[in-house]
């Protein structure tokens, strides 16, 4: 600073002090602090997502099931879209069409940097389920989800996120031979996991793609889930159709799931009808949105 000083003068060093105090002052009168701005809780660096879509990339295209999938996410707007969107809000109404079955209707946010979300449900904004990436929680009556809300908490991202949710550890890909679907040559990659990945890590996906433009076509998968099996063993095999494509902020996903129960490989009865909308990145949410709230239940 007494370097400076001498430089410029005393005079001078002192006026224009006294106008930048002058100027910081009337600014500071004049801007009133906007009450609708709240700090983002899972802004992720560019760094993070930079490095992360890389090693994706390096790791997938080394083997020729992963070159499928790599292909994919780019046909659907890219793996780093994917992450610097944000959270991802969404109405998922999953509707059985067996009468005995139970219908599972909420609007969710998920976060899937980190495999947080919460649930809320249509007909009651006060009922809601979620997970905080190690708990999960419910803060509703045991009326408001006639389902078991730990398992469903992120199982809609796993049904309609592909191909973005295999980039992470623990998954395992395979290339199966191409097969004909709706009278379009298909690349076929079976997805598995390492075990102690997640709370099913039996369970198994079976990706469909167009072999021309890499866009998912159709998913074939079991459930696993110990809770519904204790003593092992899963259901039958599922094959999901994929509907209508809607552009997501330069994201493409579904907007439709049709399942039926897989004969041969193919669709066979028709047993679920998945309706996807509201369907938006979230740019800002409130620092703890993803935590669990008062009052809520440990599960």
């Amino acid at each position: 600073m007494k370097h400076l000083i001498k430089q410029i003068g005393v005079t001078a060093l002192l006026i224009s002090t006294i106008a930048c105090k002058e100027q910081k002052k009337e600014n500071e009168e004049n801007v009133l602090p906007d009450p609708t701005v709240v700090e983002n809780s899972v802004a992720i660096p560019d760094t993070w997502i930079t490095n992360r879509v890389k090693k994706a990339k390096e790791r997938l295209t080394a083997s020729s099931a992963g070159t499928v999938i790599w292909n994919s996410m780019e046909a659907h707007g890219g793996l780093a879209t994917w992450f610097e969107n944000g959270p991802l809000g969404m109405r998922f109404n999953y509707q059985p069409l067996e009468k005995d079955k139970t219908q599972r209707d909420s609007y969710e946010i998920v976060d899937p940097w980190n495999n947080r979300v919460v649930h809320t449900s249509t007909t009651d904004k006060e009922a809601k389920f979620g997970y905080t990436g190690e708990i999960a929680w419910i803060k509703a009556d045991s009326t408001a989800f006639a389902y078991d809300t730990k398992f469903w908490a992120l199982t809609p991202l796993y049904l309609m996120g592909h191909p973005f949710v295999e980039d992470g550890e623990g998954v395992n890909l395979e290339l199966l031979p191409d097969a004909t679907y709706k009278d379009k040559k298909t690349k076929v990659v079976k997805v598995t996991y390492d075990a102690g990945t997640g709370d099913a890590p039996d369970d198994y996906y079976i990706l469909h793609f167009d072999a021309e433009t890499y866009l998912l076509m159709a998913t074939r998968y079991i459930v696993s889930y110990p809770e519904y099996f204790k003593n092992g063993g899963h259901n039958p095999e599922k094959f999901m159709e994929v509907g209508e494509l809607v552009d997501v902020d330069g994201v493409l996903l579904p907007s439709l799931l049709k399942t039926h129960w897989t004969v041969d490989g193919m669709p066979g009865e028709y047993i679920t009808k998945i309706e996807i909308s509201d369907m938006e990145f979230v740019s800002e949410l409130p620092e703890d949105f993803f935590e669990m709230p008062e009052g809520a239940k440990k599960l």
